[in-house]
Parts: C-alpha cells; sequence; structure tokens
C-alpha cells in the first residue's frame, strides 16, 4: 500500500504521514527534508540555494541516511528548500530516490508536496493536508522557539506565505491538490483527532477499493 500525503508548510501533513505509518506499520519518506537537507548543504559550503551547479551538486552528494533533523528545521533551511526546489535538476536528482523508495514491494508513506501528483500519481490513497495561514505559522513558530531560534509572529507568518507562493507557482512540480485527493483540513484538529481523520480516509478509501 503506498499512501501520498501532500500540503503546505507546518499543515500537518508530517505528522499525519508519521502516524499513518505507524498504524499501518509501513516505511515512511519526509521528502521535504531532502530539499531542507539539500539547501542546508548549499548554505553550509558557503553557497547560494539559487545556484543550479552549486544545488545540484549537494543534491547529487545527499544521504539520505545522513540527515540531520535537528539542524534541518530551522526557518533558514526552510527557506533555502524552497529556493533549491524550484530548480528542474535538483528535482529530478532527488525524484529519482523517491521513487525508489516508494517502489518497494512492502509499501510505503510519503509525504511533501508532489507525491500525489508527481512522484505517486497511482497511489492507493492521497491525502492534502492543510491549515490556516495563521495556525500554520502559529505551529512553526512554537518549533522553532522550542529549538531556541527567535523570530517574530509577522516575520515568520511572511516567510511561509513567500514559500506557499514560490511551490505553488513554481512550473516544476506545483504544489497542488490532486484530483483524486482527499482534503484533510487540521485548522481546529488536535494531533489526535486529525490522525484519526486519517486513519479513517484511508480505511474508505481501501473499502472502495475493495481493500
Amino acid at each position: 500500500m503506498i499512501i501520498a500525503v501532500d500540503g503546505p508548510t507546518a499543515s500537518g501533513k508530517g505528522t499525519v504521514a508519521k502516524n499513518l505509518a505507524d498504524h499501518y506499520g509501513l516505511k515512511r519518506l519526509d521528502t521535504g527534508s531532502l530539499y531542507r537537507a539539500v539547501g542546508l548543504a548549499v548554505l553550509n559550503a558557503g553557497g547560494e540555494p539559487t545556484d543550479p551547479r552549486a544545488a545540484v551538486a549537494a543534491a547529487e552528494k545527499l544521504d539520505l541516511n545522513a540527515i540531520d533533523e535537528n539542524r534541518i528545521r530551522s526557518s533558514a533551511a526552510g527557506l533555502a528548500a524552497s529556493k533549491v526546489a524550484v530548480i528542474p535538476a535538483v528535482r529530478e536528482v532527488l525524484r529519482r530516490s523517491q521513487m525508489a523508495f516508494a517502489a518497494d514491494p512492502k509499501g510505503a508513506v510519503l509525504d511533501g508536496r508532489d507525491i500525489g501528483t508527481v512522484i505517486c500519481p497511482n497511489a492507493d490513497v492521497k491525502l492534502f493536508v492543510t491549515a490556516s495561514l495563521e495556525e500554520r505559522t502559529r505551529r512553526r513558530l512554537a518549533e522553532l522557539h522550542a529549538r531556541g531560534e527567535q523570530i517574530s509572529f509577522e516575520e515568520l507568518q511572511a516567510q511561509i506565505a513567500e514559500r506557499d507562493e514560490r511551490d505553488m507557482s513554481r512550473k516544476d512540480s506545483p504544489l497542488y491538490q490532486a484530483a483524486d485527493a482527499h482534503l484533510l483540513d487540521t485548522t481546529a484538529l488536535s494531533i489526535e483527532a486529525a490522525a484519526q481523520a486519517a486513519y479513517a480516509i484511508v480505511e474508505q478509501a481501501l473499502a472502495t477499493r475493495g481493500g
């Protein structure tokens, strides 16, 4: 079983995907972490994330098993991720890794921004997770403050809105809800409520497919 989970920054898609993977005993890939890791690698090397050569080189060297989850969650890494993500050659390099991960016959859960539309268009179940801009900003602000990073609500909200625009307007694999994806708005949902709603969507989809 392949489950595709897409959505914008801080919508809760990662948490939903993790819960689904745990619930159904599937492996999970947070594809957004790949772009964050590439963007951060470029910054660490003193480069500019908008530089195709530097970004592609970082993507080709990326080790999926050596991604520092703590470091890639900074606001700087997030902005860098959205910049390298618009580079077609970078997406092609990372696309191959994602498709290889999804090809495992044991199944998988993948979350990102183009899973249901590009990476796994034939996924058994597709979810598009979203939330209001204000709620997403609040969630990410709490996460950043917990990591010791100081940034104002207004500045962060502007950064997230900028990233939304960049993700949705890029020519290669833009962020949008697949026609056959189930919408899950987590704005007013707790983590547990969102997880339960996701389970219900999957169960209903499987029942409809005769699974």
